[in-house]
C-alpha cells in the first residue's frame, strides 16, 4: 500500500492499534489567482444625452488589494494561514521567520485584523481572526 500526501498521519499521542485520532499533513495556502482585468474587452458606455461626446474608455489598472500593506503585513497573513500539529510548533516559528517574540507578533497581528486593507486582501482569513478575538473576548468577560 503506497502512502500518498492526502493519507492522514497518526498523531504523536494516537492509542497504539490505530484506535487513536489521525491527523492531516498541513496544507500550505492556496495560491491567489486574479483575472487580468486590461485583457478584458471595454464595452463602450452610452449615454442618456446624445449631444455630449462619447466617453473614452480609460485605462483601468487593476486595484491590488494588498497594495495598502507593508512587506511584513502580507507576510503576517501569509503565515497565519497555516495550520499548525503541535502547540510549540507556531510559536518557534514565529521566531526564526518575524525575529519577534510571540507576544509581539500577536500584537501586530491584532493591529492588522483591524486594517482595511488587510480586510481586503483576504477577507476570509480576517474575518475568520476577527470571530476568534471577539470569541476570546467574550470568554474572558463572563
Amino acid at each position: 500500500m503506497s502512502a500518498d500526501a492526502t493519507t492522514p498521519e497518526p498523531s504523536a499521542d494516537a492509542r497504539p492499534g490505530g484506535v487513536g485520532a489521525t491527523v492531516p499533513t498541513p496544507r500550505s495556502a492556496p495560491s491567489i489567482e486574479t483575472a487580468d482585468e486590461a485583457a478584458l474587452p471595454v464595452e463602450p458606455v452610452e449615454t442618456a444625452d446624445e449631444s455630449l461626446p462619447p466617453v473614452e474608455s480609460a485605462h483601468v489598472q487593476p486595484v491590488d488589494p494588498a497594495a495598502g500593506l507593508t512587506e511584513r503585513e502580507r507576510a503576517i497573513l501569509a503565515f497565519e494561514q497555516q495550520w499548525w500539529r503541535h502547540a510549540g510548533a507556531k510559536e518557534q516559528a514565529v521566531r526564526d521567520t518575524f525575529g519577534v517574540s510571540s507576544t509581539r507578533y500577536y500584537q501586530l497581528l491584532n493591529g492588522l485584523l483591524d486594517n482595511p486593507a488587510a480586510l481586503a486582501a483576504d477577507p476570509v482569513l480576517i474575518g475568520r481572526l476577527r470571530r476568534l478575538r471577539s470569541s476570546r473576548a467574550r470568554n474572558r468577560r463572563r
